[in-house]
């Protein structure tokens, strides 16, 4: 697979994907906020890049140094000329405005963006491709909602790292589709409390991995169910 062109910055805050503390729920620190033309309206939560900085476009890379990180939230766009992405005015672009379509950008933590950038840097130009996703341990399901519908968030997906589509059955009906909600969360519009769960997951590969009873009939909004299953 070839590299493309993209530009980084180095800070990250906040969370479009919705995966909370990630330390927690596994992601660590080599993760990065892609720019809307990356990010798809939360359709590469998940996904990982392999990312090395164009040593032949800046002086402030390491060159010969590659870091895969997780596409981990949004870079928002900002026409307003005050970029949460830091400016650098040395540089052509927006007057700062590193998020903004159709620029492909990421804004990555900083331990990940010091594997392949001198900190003065600031702004580097990089080449990027996707890359599998390589996870510990299971899919990942986590309850949110209310007595009307059901969130679940679903994590630690391995692969292509991004789902395409998933579909949920309770002990007690029919398997049903989910849609998208936000990032990385799935809605069922089902009152589903006190069932236990069996869910199929399909990745962005096509791949579709089922997932039998993984949530127990128990289970309460917050509480997060590991499976033995990944792609």
């Amino acid at each position: 697979m070839a590299y493309l062109n993209a530009i980084i910055t180095w800070h990250v805050a906040g969370g479009a994907c919705g995966y909370g503390n990630l330390y927690s729920t596994g992601y660590g620190t080599d993760t990065a906020a892609l720019s809307s033309a990356l990010f798809n309206d939360g359709a590469a939560c998940g996904e990982c890049y392999q990312v090395m900085c164009d040593a032949q476009n800046s002086q402030w890379c390491k060159p010969g140094v590659t870091v895969t990180v997780t596409a981990t939230n949004l870079c928002p766009p900002d026409w307003t000329k005050n970029n949460l992405c830091p400016p650098n005015h040395a540089l052509s672009g927006d007057d700062g405005g590193w998020c903004n379509p159709p620029r492909r950008h990421f804004d990555m933590s900083q331990p990940a963006w010091l594997q392949i950038g001198q900190y003065k840097g600031g702004i580097v130009p990089v080449l990027y491709q996707r890359t599998p996703c390589v996870k510990q341990g299971g899919v990942r399901f986590t309850m949110a909602g209310s007595e009307y519908f059901v969130l679940v968030l679903i994590s630690n997906v391995g692969g292509s790292g991004s789902v395409k589509a998933v579909w949920v059955k309770g002990n007690a009906t029919d398997r049903m589709p989910m849609s998208r909600n936000w990032g990385a969360n799935w809605q069922s519009l089902t009152a589903l409390a006190g069932q236990s769960l069996t869910f199929g997951v399909t990745n962005t590969d096509g791949k579709t991995v089922v997932v039998p009873g993984v949530v127990p009939s128990w289970w309460k909004f917050g509480q997060s169910f590991t499976s033995s299953v990944q792609f």
